[in-house]
């Protein structure tokens, strides 16, 4: 008399087929480690037309490979060069994160070392544009000097006349600075 086939339990196939996707997504994943990986670039801001509009007044983004200034300190940082308007993201190894360009104020930073000293999911800045993403770090001249990106991803220029303290950015590099910038993260204002 033949002997019957002996029947698996339905959780066995279950482990089996749990077992089998998981070696493919094992040799899948090396095999991606292999090739070459493509690099993030943010899209550049539109700013508003406007007659005196300046070209070179709008930030365009750069791979990290802009390098980080010179005495601008050591460890994890936030860099703000006054005279090329740009700010760097530096990790605790002195590597930058991410760089990319911003739109200043009227009221300048002095050149020194800060310490983000407050946070702000959202305002209205002082000149009136919907802001989000706002790190204060510094006040002169009793005007208050912070990082932020305009909801809209816009930076009109200052009103004439008009004392700003808000460090302009694109949107997607706010969100960054956002993440980047806990309270009490130090910032490092260079010309």
């Amino acid at each position: 008399m033949p002997v019957p086939a002996r029947r698996l339990p339905s959780w066995a196939w279950v482990t089996g087929l749990t077992a089998g996707a998981i070696v493919v997504v094992g040799a899948l994943t090396v095999q991606a480690d292999k090739g070459p990986h493509p690099t993030a670039t943010a899209a550049k801001p539109s700013a508003p037309a406007s007659a005196d509009a300046k070209p070179s007044a709008s930030p365009s983004p750069t791979p990290t490979a802009e390098p980080v200034p010179d005495g601008s300190g050591t460890g994890r940082r936030i860099v703000y060069s006054l005279g090329r308007d740009r700010v760097w993201l530096v990790d605790a190894d002195d590597a930058a994160r991410r760089t990319f360009t911003v739109w200043p104020g009227t009221v300048d930073p002095a050149s020194g070392s800060y310490t983000v000293s407050l946070r702000k999911d959202a305002t209205t800045g002082s000149d009136g544009v919907q802001i989000e993403h706002i790190i204060y770090f510094s006040a002169k001249s009793g005007v208050n000097i912070a990082f932020s990106n305009a909801v809209d991803g816009s930076s009109p220029p200052p009103a004439s006349g008009t004392q700003t303290g808000g460090i302009r950015m694109p949107k997607a590099d706010g969100a960054a600075l956002w993440a980047f910038g806990a309270t009490g993260t130090n910032v490092r204002v260079v010309e």
